[in-house]
């Protein structure tokens, strides 16, 4: 089973290369402003999974400059599992007037960014 995970995972990565979508072009000074907005988020995931592999196409769609989290370091999993209170990723980690909110669901994360930066 490794073995397929592994072959599958590879093949969504290559796609993903391949078939990147191109990054919103945004005025400088508006992109400063989202980039000062989205400084305070990070995005726990793993490389070659497809929900976090849609997530952050949508990122990249939106020229987001958002920091990503890799979930399967001991450390940040337990972050993970800790303070949001799921082992589940995508998680989109926002900090917002000293509150940190946990959003998981690849569909959530992905409506909340293009409600919040579209």
């Amino acid at each position: 089973m490794f073995i397929v995970r592994w072959v599958l995972g590879r093949i969504i990565l290559f796609f993903n290369f391949i078939f990147a979508p191109k990054k919103r072009q945004r005025p400088i000074a508006e992109q400063a402003k989202i980039d000062e907005q989205t400084r305070n988020m990070q995005l726990y995931q793993y490389p070659a999974c497809p929900f976090c592999v849609k997530v952050r196409r949508a990122i990249r769609r939106q020229g987001l400059n958002i920091a990503t989290v890799d979930a399967k370091q001991a450390e940040h999993q337990q972050t993970l599992l800790e303070q949001g209170g799921k082992a589940m990723v995508p998680c989109l980690r926002i900090e917002e007037n000293g509150q940190v909110h946990w959003m998981y669901e690849s569909s959530d994360i992905i409506n909340y960014l293009n409600q919040r930066f579209a």
